[in-house]
């Protein structure tokens, strides 16, 4: 059996590309995610943060590492609190920004999510909501190094956010891709999400910096649109067949992704397909308390977090 390596030690700054580095948090399954760290000139931005105080504190000990000053801006990809609970450990020196929409979802979701896993020290959290937002592109100057915030979707969730270096061919695509991991639109869209893979590979990316998972490239964009094309058949078979999402998950032959962790995000990807076949508009809100429920029992339990 393979033991998962997800202890915080087991976390590591990678640099991708002169002064850019991405904070990899292994196993990449849920809660433990991806940062990036953007430094030039003595400057530093950091492209989100982390879940438990315990991880976002290693964060910051190995930004300090190579940053001879703390980060001037912190960057929300999304709203979720793997990726914002953080914010307070640098908003004392940082502006933090995201999507205006990611914003809203901050502050209506609170800490929900520490309740999904209370067996999980998260250290105390709160909510330390954006400085900043904006709702198309954003430009932000870290020393020479030029990141564009763009916002796309609803794919993930409805304020998703990448950050993008021209000049270093990086892409920075926070829970819009995962590597290894089973891609999540729980709150998004999967139409979306296929959508949003066409205009990234747009951007010519060398190095794609996953939410969740190594870092890789190009062929991430290929792996997740390739997954929801797979549930999207799924949801079509099911319809066909009159059968719900969750009896459709049970039946499942995801080929070749049946190896992604975290699997179970086929219930509510499936509902979110099934809608989508039916004539629902890409991220149109739905019960998001019923989807995750429905993962769990299809699951046997509430899946494992190591955060």
């Amino acid at each position: 059996m393979t033991t998962r390596s997800t202890s915080p030690s087991a976390a590591r700054l990678q640099e991708v590309a002169e002064g850019v580095f991405a904070y990899v948090q292994p196993d990449g399954g849920w809660c433990l995610n991806n940062a990036g760290l953007v430094v030039s000139d003595g400057r530093a931005a950091l492209v989100d943060t982390a879940a438990t105080r315990v991880r976002a504190r290693a964060l910051k000990e190995a930004v300090a590492r190579v940053s001879p000053r703390p980060p001037a801006h912190v960057v929300n990809t999304h709203s979720h609190g793997d990726h914002t609970f953080g914010n307070e450990l640098f908003a004392a020196d940082a502006v933090i920004v995201a999507h205006e929409a990611a914003r809203a979802e901050m502050a209506a979701a609170g800490l929900h999510l520490t309740g999904l896993w209370p067996g999980v020290e998260w250290g105390g959290p709160t909510v330390t909501l954006p400085d900043l937002t904006f709702r198309d592109r954003l430009t932000l100057h870290v020393g020479a190094v030029r990141a564009e915030l763009v916002h796309l979707g609803p794919a993930h969730t409805a304020g998703d956010t990448v950050v993008w270096l021209p000049e270093r061919k990086v892409l920075f695509a926070g829970d819009l891709v995962m590597s290894g991991a089973t891609p999540f639109c729980l709150m998004g869209s999967v139409a979306g999400t296929i959508d949003v893979m066409a205009r990234l590979r747009g951007f010519g990316a060398e190095t794609v910096v996953p939410g969740h998972g190594p870092v890789g490239g190009p062929e991430l964009l290929d792996a997740t649109e390739g997954y929801l094309r797979r549930v999207q058949e799924l949801a079509a078979e099911g319809i066909g067949a009159g059968i719900g999402p969750l009896e459709a998950a049970r039946g499942a032959d995801l080929g070749p992704y049946a190896g992604l962790l975290d699997s179970e995000r086929i219930v509510p990807n499936l509902h979110r397909a099934y809608a989508e076949a039916r004539g629902a508009t890409p991220g149109e809100p739905m019960d998001v308390g019923l989807l995750f429920s429905e993962m769990v029992a299809h699951h046997g339990g509430l899946p494992a977090c190591h955060a």
